[in-house]
């Protein structure tokens, strides 16, 4: 019996030792949650629900638990779905603004908490931002100016004709960095005349579709092109072609942006001319391993962390910024693109 109590003592003390060792992991293993914040500013495109999946999948493959959302267009939910983000802990905030002039306070909020901020897709305008990750908008532009350029030389003989601008968001820098393109093109060739500059809140295709019809009435269906900075504009101006018969490749210039799969279907059945696919993987790859590793290592710059990233001005300042590639699709490279790299089967877009 003199024996057992010191080997009982000994048997507690190693079993405290083991709780407190198991409490000391969990709490440097908590320590150690990777929390990062992906805000959309909607949902309404059908590119978007791709940039979720990818993002997702990315960062939770290397251990980051991703807090998502999207704002439905709308700058003052998204303030509410920042704060929730911020309250919840996360240490990285990828943001996409609804608002691309007024997002500065957002950033200025998350960094008065020490989260700092990714942007996404769209470029925020004199605010700070850690840095940006972007697809090539302004060559968006310039490929649909160089596409169009290409059928008014086939279908109209010259580099001339009556053109629409259908933008974005008024005062959206992605909008205005897309469009740049084709208004660089204008001022070139003097015989193109801009007959409409429109910009279209939250990107409505609705709205893309009114401006088409009012512009076709206005200029007795004589609008030789349709330059539309996304798929879902380009989606709407197509309907109001369609109720004049005027849809197809061989009347009327359509391009739009982002690939969505009616738009690729559209160009497949030669109706809609042109689309520029912004290649949606490595934007949200790209994004992912940033933020990851901006939560794994704050103490590194981002200079550091992205060495290929360059400086573009936001109007605030010079903004480190990943650009990742847009590339142009026709009918005739169609199946070398969008389907030869995956993004959609063969029977998607021809439906057998």
């Amino acid at each position: 019996m003199l024996h057992t109590f010191p080997q009982a003592v000994r048997t507690m003390t190693v079993a405290l030792c083991a709780v407190i060792l198991a409490a000391g992991l969990a709490t440097t293993a908590q320590a150690k949650e990777l929390r990062i914040g992906f805000l959309l500013k909607t949902m309404q495109e059908e590119r978007y629900r791709t940039d979720k999946a990818l993002f997702m999948a990315r960062a939770e493959g290397k251990g980051a638990t991703v807090l998502f959302d999207s704002s439905r267009n709308d700058e003052l939910v998204q303030l509410r779905q920042v704060e929730k983000m911020l309250d919840q802990g996360i240490q990285v905030l990828v943001l996409q603004p609804v608002e691309t002039g007024t997002a500065g306070s957002l950033v200025k909020l998350a960094h008065e908490r020490g989260v700092r901020v990714v942007g996404y897709d769209s470029m925020l305008q004199n605010g700070p931002l850690d840095v940006m990750v972007m697809q090539d908008s302004w060559a968006v532009g310039e490929l649909q100016a160089k596409a169009l350029k290409k059928w008014l030389l086939k279908h109209r003989g010259a580099v001339k004709g009556n053109v629409a601008l259908i933008m974005g968001r008024p005062g959206d820098a992605n909008a205005e960095a897309m469009s740049q393109g084709m208004l660089d093109f204008a001022a070139k060739h003097p015989d193109i005349n801009l007959v409409a500059r429109k910009s279209h809140m939250d990107w409505s295709p609705d709205l893309a579709r009114e401006t088409a019809e009012t512009l076709l009435l206005k200029h007795r269906d004589r609008i030789d092109a349709f330059i539309c900075n996304n798929s879902g504009l380009a989606s709407g101006v197509m309907g109001a072609l369609h109720e004049q018969d005027l849809d197809s490749v061989d009347k009327v210039f359509v391009a739009g942006s982002d690939a969505d799969l009616r738009n690729i279907r559209m160009v497949a059945q030669g109706r809609q001319a042109f689309e520029v696919w912004k290649k949606i993987k490595p934007l949200a790859y790209r994004a992912a391993d940033i933020a990851v590793a901006m939560a794994e290592q704050p103490e590194k710059t981002v200079k550091e962390l992205a060495p290929d990233a360059r400086a573009v001005d936001n109007g605030f300042a010079e903004i480190p910024t990943i650009i990742t590639p847009v590339v142009g699709v026709d009918r005739e490279n169609l199946d070398a693109t969008v389907i030869a790299d995956g993004h959609f089967t063969h029977e998607e877009v021809y439906g057998k």
